[in-house]
């Protein structure tokens, strides 16, 4: 069974949008105005070495297929080769390599997909999809790389849930510029009882 981790570059003021600065936003890049140091490097490149297969919403999608097949290096040649999930319902020929559109039910399908691939099925960017996941208790792992900027605007990671989604760390560090690495999974059932000791 797989697991659905959520990683995100995001601002202190929740702020997720073109961290990379390819999407006509107007911080756009802001990311790459703090240094991650070799830590902060390693963190991503481990991440995306472990990761079986990318689950992605469609604009996320179109920016990384723009984007990866032309990269060359084992961050790209992992990307490029690894299967790919895409939940839209316009796409229809998806051209990057090994890529499969979810078009059904979002959280059918998802769920579906976690029964039938092994290892972690990581979400990249993709907010509105990660929302959806969140709402629904899809997210195995969330793994926020949290860089020292307020942006004041933008689309941010997390929207309305109609309740509230308790979470425990499992990992901080600070990497970097000040920039902090925090991992937390669901506070479920062994968290609770953990904690009752």
């Amino acid at each position: 069974m797989g697991r659905i981790v959520v990683t995100e570059f995001m601002s202190l003021d929740g702020v997720i949008e073109d961290p990379g600065g390819a999407e006509d936003f107007k911080h756009g890049g802001w990311s790459f105005e703090f240094n991650r140091g070799d830590e902060g490097d390693k963190f991503k490149l481990d991440e995306t070495i472990s990761s079986e297969a990318l689950l992605l919403g469609r604009k996320t999608y179109e920016g990384f297929a723009a984007a990866w097949p032309s990269r060359e290096g084992e961050f790209a040649d992992k990307f490029n080769t690894m299967p790919k999930y895409v939940v839209s319902t316009t796409l229809e020929d998806p051209e990057w390599a090994n890529s499969t559109v979810l078009k059904g039910d979002v959280v059918e399908e998802v769920t579906k997909l976690r029964q039938e691939q092994d290892g972690d099925i990581v979400v990249h960017g993709s907010a509105q999809l990660v929302q959806t996941l969140v709402e629904h208790d899809l997210v195995d792992e969330l793994r926020l790389m949290v860089f020292p900027v307020v942006l004041g605007s933008g689309k941010r990671l997390f929207g309305e849930t109609s309740d509230k989604k308790a979470l425990r760390l499992v990992d901080s560090k600070v990497v970097g510029d000040g920039v902090s690495i925090l991992t937390y999974g669901p506070a479920g059932k062994e968290a609770k009882e953990s904690g009752s000791n």
